[in-house]
């Protein structure tokens, strides 16, 4: 099946990515977290371990990056405009990521399927386990 490139970014543009979706699917799923930074902060989060991200800073010293519970993920907070565009965490000298499909720039809203996800609790072994089977493991920061 055909590969589908998704472009995303803050409302300022300061943190931006093109990710590669390894099928051309219209559905795109996606997990509405529950903690009180994802509510806060309007995360809704997709990945596929097969997928190809890359991310681009124009502005490194505009971007925060907030650690919290865990702290065994990064979240790219731009320092301008507020908005978090994805989260990384390194696990075993690897850099995974998610992406906030909030930040999407040229995909049809309705073609994403958003269901709760709650992970408190969630000890940080299981945590980066799950991560790396499921967060998307090409991951490219310039």
């Amino acid at each position: 099946m055909e590969a589908r490139t998704i472009e995303g970014r803050c409302h300022c543009g300061n943190i931006c990515f093109v990710l590669r979706w390894p099928d051309a699917s219209p559905r795109i799923p996606a997990r509405a977290c529950g903690c009180t930074f994802c509510t806060k902060h309007g995360g809704v989060w997709t990945s596929r371990p097969d997928a190809e991200l890359d991310a681009r800073i124009a502005d490194a010293s505009a971007v925060s990056r907030y650690r919290f519970g865990t702290a065994s993920a990064d979240f790219l907070v731009c320092s301008r405009c507020g908005v978090v565009p994805l989260v990384t965490s390194e696990i075993e000298g690897r850099l995974y990521a998610v992406v906030n499909v909030n930040t999407f720039e040229n995909v049809d809203r309705g073609s994403i399927d958003r269901a709760s996800a709650h992970f408190e609790g969630e000890e940080a072994g299981p945590r980066l386990a799950r991560r790396q089977r499921n967060w998307i493991a090409s991951v490219r920061i310039g």
